[in-house]
């Protein structure tokens, strides 16, 4: 499997597991300072942010262009360069206080980010057996959490304690994330696929449902990230240390509970767990929808970002029933299916947010019952061949 391997460290999960690491250092920080630097130092307004955003996604919806460069790199070296796109994106960050460098520097460092991920998903799929997989990608999300939470804590200590202007504090994570970057180029060796990657861009017709949950996660996933949060203080009153605060509650569950959802995946299979995940959106939804309570509000949302983790099992649904020559194309087209929506969503449902503020979170739940009952459609043991129940295309 190996081209070389000098050391016993020098393993594909390794690899995978550094990635996921260096990915928070750099995003989580930039996510973190770009509203303050945004306004305070780039003089932004509303407008300024909406396009910030929109050009923020452009590269989610172009991530199926994956497959045409490809041909000329391998994945494994692609997505190191993606990853040094994302840091160096985030590093240069603080050099441009304008609207024109925000963008420029958003782009480069949306481009690493969504590249990064498409390649990521495909190597584990393709390095990782079925039986593991569940699992390892829950690791990956818990290793992911714990950075995350450093990246939180050591952002404050810049803030707070050192008083270290923007410039600097972008310099330090962003520079930090781009040499663990090339350690991950230098230290690791290049490690073979079991199976040739087909090098064209494919829709197949028998992994409709696979594309259906996809875009139905992406929606789900915008409503999270747009209004949930946005309920938190326009209705609730809580503050930016308290966000920040239910920030870091969300990173330490994944971190302590991602790995064993992914083992209990293995377990129980695709069709239990997303059943679970789906009926538990549901409940969330609706209470986000008649939540008169604070602290309950703040429970809802901890839970509700507590079910991401489940959201795993489309992922180890679709390596059981592809090619596994499809795994870097389709790994693309996944990303760019799941980023529709989060060009749709925001502004149709900030429209009807002003209209009824409800009404959008029971359009969330509407969401959650179609994911349900296309869960069901889940064969209890998929696999080539047998990838739904009824509505079998070839």
């Amino acid at each position: 499997m190996l081209n070389r391997q000098s050391y016993s460290w020098q393993t594909p999960t390794n690899f995978l597991l550094i990635v996921s690491v260096i990915v928070p250092i750099a995003f989580s920080s930039w996510m973190a300072l770009l509203n303050n630097f945004a306004i305070e130092k780039a003089q932004f307004n509303g407008a300024d942010m909406g396009i910030l955003q929109s050009v923020r996604e452009i590269p989610g919806l172009l991530a199926f262009t994956a497959v045409f460069i490809l041909p000329f790199i391998r994945e494994q070296r692609f997505l190191v360069i993606a990853l040094l796109m994302l840091t160096a994106g985030t590093a240069i960050t603080g050099f441009f206080p304008s609207f024109s460098g925000l963008l420029l520097t958003t782009l480069l460092m949306s481009a690493g980010f969504h590249y990064m991920e498409t390649m990521k998903q495909s190597l584990t799929l393709q390095w990782m057996n079925k039986d593991e997989a569940p699992e390892m990608l829950g690791r990956m999300i818990s290793v992911g959490a714990f950075a995350s939470l450093l990246t939180y804590g050591a952002l404050w200590v810049m803030l707070e304690v050192f008083s270290l202007p923007y410039l600097w504090v972008y310099m330090v994570t962003g520079g930090i994330a781009f040499l663990l970057a090339l350690f991950a180029w230098s230290a690791f060796p290049q490690y073979q696929a079991h199976t040739v990657q087909n090098k064209k861009l494919l829709l197949r017709k028998r992994y409709w449902l696979y594309y259906m949950l996809t875009f139905l996660s992406g929606a789900r996933r915008q409503i999270f990230t747009v209004f949930a949060g946005f309920l938190m203080v326009e209705k609730f009153g809580y503050s930016a240390g308290e966000i920040t605060l239910l920030f870091l509650i969300n990173y330490l569950f994944n971190f302590l509970f991602a790995k064993r959802i992914g083992r209990a995946i293995g377990r129980i299979g695709e069709q239990r767990a997303l059943v679970v995940e789906y009926l538990g959106l549901l409940v969330v939804f609706i209470g986000y929808a008649v939540v008169e309570n604070s602290h309950y509000a703040a429970g809802l949302y901890v839970i509700d970002h507590l079910f991401f983790a489940l959201a795993l099992a489309i992922k180890t649904y679709f390596q059981k029933i592809a090619d596994p020559a499809d795994m870097a194309s389709t790994a693309g087209v996944s990303f760019t299916i799941n980023h529709i929506a989060a060009v749709v969503i925001p502004a149709s449902f900030g429209m009807i947010w002003m209209v009824s503020p409800a009404m959008v979170f029971y359009i969330g739940a509407g969401l959650a019952c179609l994911s349900l009952i296309l869960a069901l459609n889940i064969p209890r043991v998929p696999g080539r061949g047998n990838e739904v129940k009824v509505l079998q295309w070839q």
